[in-house]
């Protein structure tokens, strides 16, 4: 299987290829238009600040491309806030794949911490991407901005407030969460997208 992990400025990069090492798939990290067109499965990951990402993304027409994408894409963190139409970091303008805004976390009271940071419950589990996930299960979060529940809506955490753990629309799909970071919760995520 040919899986193509976009290479742009994100952060977590390597633990996603080693990620998918483990399930015994080699990926390839390119920003190459043709490659990324023509692999099976397309991962966007994504550790950074919103507003910069766009920019380099714009630069390299990557954002037009990745919008049109037709095989199973899976955005991660960053590249989940980035597929929906503005985030509130920088102001930045999204790929517009989800209809819906990125907002900033609002503490609401004094031990309300901003980042969300660590281990979360998923509930409201739907789509092909939970296939053998329990409701409740844990995965690891480290996010500022979050997505409101939406018609997206895939999987639903709270952290002040309930939001979108993972998005799905058409061949897009999306987790807040770390999958790569999530023990053999987000290994069986990343083998059901493989699988798709």
């Amino acid at each position: 299987m040919n899986i193509a992990i976009v290479k742009y400025n994100a952060g977590n990069v390597c633990s996603v290829e080693y990620a998918l090492k483990r399930l015994g798939v080699e990926p390839v990290l390119t920003d190459d238009h043709e490659t990324l067109r023509a692999a099976d499965r397309v991962i966007f990951p994504g550790v950074g600040e919103a507003a910069s990402t766009m920019r380099h993304l714009q630069s390299k027409g990557l954002d037009r491309l990745i919008a049109d994408l037709r095989q199973p894409v899976l955005g991660i963190c960053l590249g989940m806030q980035l597929m929906c139409n503005h985030s509130e970091e920088g102001d930045a303008e999204g790929l517009g794949i989800f209809p819906v805004p990125v907002l900033r976390f609002i503490p609401r009271q004094h031990e309300d911490k901003v980042p969300h940071m660590g281990w979360n419950t998923l509930t409201q589990l739907k789509g092909g991407l939970f296939g053998g996930v329990p409701e409740e299960s844990y995965a690891y979060f480290v996010h500022s901005y979050y997505v409101p529940l939406n018609p997206a809506t895939a999987a639903v955490t709270n952290h002040i407030l309930p939001f979108s753990a993972a998005l799905h629309k058409d061949n897009f799909y999306a987790t807040q969460f770390h999958p790569e970071k999530s023990g053999g919760v987000g290994e069986q995520i990343l083998r059901n997208f493989l699988s798709m």
